[in-house]
């Protein structure tokens, strides 16, 4: 399978519709029994640029009954393969940020003196005045300049960190979210769109959460998977690779949760491939899919389609095999 992911400039409108608060979502659902708890099956890479996203547009289109969920919140970009009509919209509110009134200060230069993050500047204003202000992309929103502001003249406001959305696809509800250029807090809204799409699936009696989830083994990571029935890692056949499905496995298995992994344009480096596979058996994990180079892969991505969607493609098949036996995985109960 071919095709790096595509990382969107964070903080820039995503491309496609605007918000649509009426339009029912184009996929029909066979709800699961209304009170039955949702599987989670989550795929990762340690690196980027495997083809992840890619096998989950792919599982996407092929899953019946369930919520999609994009993860990688930094650098989201499942939505430019299913162009999802967004129906909810807010703001992520995480943590503080430090605002001085300028009318109420005195200049004296304490809170700059005391700031361990060079966050408060001296500047010339349009007037020609010297004034204090703060840079927001520096500012931790530790609260240290308001404390020891004598006049008062610094308040501490509510950060807006992103923004999550409520979105749907041609193939089911989507929720996913956008970090700001420099904002924090990642794992939180990571969270937060985890605990929404659980809360839609509940509501719609959806049985899947299929969740796109971000590269690495960082904060996001962990808190991508926390609680999951199944974690895929879809690694590919290069030295870093291996390398880092190696420390996602140290990460996923430390958690004690099932582990799969998916071999991506393995016939590029059989031996690497190889290696990968002994890398598994060691680690007792099962390699449930392996999938060729095509740049079939290329042409779906360019069209805004899944290979599935798109087909004649030898990948399409294999991911369909590999899809029957995740299936076959989450029906199995948690360890």
């Amino acid at each position: 399978m071919s095709g790096p992911e595509q990382e969107p400039t964070k903080g820039v409108s995503e491309p496609g519709p605007t918000v649509s608060e009426s339009e029912p979502a184009v996929s029909e659902q066979t709800p699961a029994a209304p009170e039955s708890t949702p599987k989670q099956l989550v795929v990762l890479s340690g690196k980027g640029g495997t083809g992840k996203t890619s096998v989950v547009a792919a599982l996407a289109t092929l899953a019946t009954a369930k919520v999609l969920a994009d993860c990688d919140v930094d650098a989201a970009d499942l939505h430019l393969v299913l162009n999802p009509k967004r129906r909810h919209h807010e703001t992520f509110i995480s943590g503080k940020e430090a605002r001085i009134i300028a009318d109420r200060c005195s200049a004296c230069g304490d809170c700059m003196d005391h700031c361990r993050f060079d966050a408060i500047r001296l500047v010339v204003d349009a007037d020609g005045r010297s004034v204090y202000t703060v840079d927001p992309i520096s500012c931790e929103g530790c609260g240290l300049c308001a404390r020891v502001c004598t006049s008062g003249a610094i308040e501490m406001l509510d950060a807006e960190r992103g923004e999550w959305f409520v979105s749907d696809t041609r193939h089911g509800p989507l929720v996913h979210a956008r970090l700001s250029i420099g904002g924090e807090n990642s794992g939180k809204l990571v969270t937060l769109v985890r605990e929404q799409a659980v809360s839609l699936a509940r509501e719609i009696g959806a049985g899947l959460i299929l969740v796109d989830g971000p590269p690495g083994i960082g904060c996001p990571v962990i808190a991508s998977v926390t609680g999951a029935d199944l974690v895929l890692a879809v690694t590919e056949p290069t030295v870093s690779g291996a390398h880092d499905l190696e420390r996602a496995a140290e990460l996923v298995q430390g958690f004690g949760l099932s582990l799969a992994v998916c071999i991506n344009k393995t016939d590029l480096n059989p031996d690497m491939a190889g290696r990968i596979r002994e890398v598994c058996t060691a680690r007792g994990l099962s390699v449930v899919g392996e999938l060729s180079y095509d740049t079939a892969v290329i042409r779906a991505q360019v069209e805004g389609k899944s290979i599935i969607e798109y087909g004649g493609s030898p990948v399409a098949d294999q991911i369909r095999d590999m899809w029957r036996i995740l299936e076959d995985r989450l029906e199995e109960p948690k360890e």
